[in-house]
């Protein structure tokens, strides 16, 4: 079973190794989307901080890690976003073990984050996705989540993407 909860200090190396094989597949895979200089140790341990950072855990194993804050890149102007309200949430750094890709927890993941905030009653969630990473682009319009624009950052093109939850 999946339990989720917010990360600690003492899952940083867990954190980081998980992030640092994904990259690898990524790697493997011809996507481009993260390196050594995004995300870093730093990002996630700012988000543990600020107490934005969340873990699923399955069997005792941190299976999935991703922030949810309302900090948006200033990249985010160009979206035509539904929300105007400021009652969004916007998820960074979203991140599946390898070891457990292709077992629906990227999906389980979107649901709880869905619910979880659907039931603080924020309004929209809002993230960007990787022109050149299919899987997420899939994961992201499977869900329901719909583009409401483009920005260009270091590594290529990203949607910028929004989802209704009330």
């Amino acid at each position: 079973m999946l339990t989720f909860r917010k990360a600690t200090s003492t899952d940083l190396p867990s954190i980081c190794l998980l992030v640092k094989d994904a990259i690898a597949v990524m790697e493997r895979n011809n996507i481009h989307q993260w390196d050594e200089i995004y995300p870093t140790e730093a990002d996630y341990r700012g988000d543990i901080n600020d107490g934005n950072l969340f873990v699923g855990v399955k069997g005792g194993e941190i299976v999935v890690v991703f922030a949810v804050n309302q900090n948006q890149d200033t990249a985010y102007q160009f979206g035509n976003w539904s929300c105007h309200s400021g009652n969004f949430r916007v998820i960074h750094r979203l991140c599946v073990n390898p070891k457990f890709q292709n077992q629906g927890i990227a999906k389980q993941t979107l649901h709880h984050i869905e619910q979880t905030l659907k039931n603080k009653g924020v309004e929209s969630i809002r993230l960007d996705v990787f022109t050149l990473n299919p899987h997420a682009i899939m994961l992201y319009e499977n869900a329901g989540y719909k583009k409401t624009g483009t920005a260009e950052w270091r590594k290529g093109v990203f949607w910028l993407m929004e989802k209704g939850i009330l």
